[in-house]
């Protein structure tokens, strides 16, 4: 026997898919759109699993809020791009050398804003608005960099993050799936 409990996050984010491929035959149509630079309102379902109960619980849904935090500081309203995008040298143009990254733990990169402290204010916005991945921000990639943060995060607690949902619109999600124990 298991229990499984699950929580929801919304953030906002934008993203372009570089490597979209369509078959016409199936997508009816010949235009990448998803190669385009957009965004979505975007939601998460953390579905955490034990077969112990802890005060009653798989854990306290409390447990999470650090999550929420790293959702408001790190990707809401944020550009997810990936730093192997061939536009990565259009869109930062004073990283096109990809040096000057500054690494995070969570597995991304931003800008370090030491080399453009002397640029106008609005270059500086520009690129405070980037998240550096190295993968491209499909649904299922971002599922699964999350689902790796999350489980990273929850180890400390013995809790398993059983699977990750991720919409990327209210019609649109993936699934990815804790191989099991």
């Amino acid at each position: 026997m298991f229990w499984e409990i699950s929580k929801e996050f919304d953030f906002c984010y934008g993203h372009r898919v570089w490597s979209q491929v369509l078959d016409q035959e199936f997508a009816m149509k010949t235009c990448f759109t998803c190669r385009h630079l957009h965004g979505h309102q975007g939601k998460i379902i953390i579905h955490l699993q034990s077969d112990v109960l802890q005060e009653g619980m798989v854990t306290d849904f409390g447990h999470l809020n650090w999550f929420k935090q790293f959702l408001d500081d790190t990707l809401d309203h944020k550009f997810l791009i990936d730093i192997h995008d061939p536009l990565f040298e259009t869109l930062l143009p004073h990283f096109s050398d990809k040096k000057n990254l500054i690494d995070h733990d969570a597995g991304f990169k931003t800008v370090d804003f030491s080399v453009i402290q002397q640029e106008p204010r609005h270059i500086f916005e520009m690129y405070e608005g980037y998240i550096i991945v190295d993968f491209v921000p499909t649904s299922e990639n971002i599922s699964t960099w999350l689902m790796e943060i999350i489980q990273e995060k929850m180890n400390k607690i013995g809790v398993r993050v059983s699977s990750v949902e991720f919409l990327e619109t209210p019609k649109s999600k993936s699934v990815v799936y804790a191989k099991p124990n």
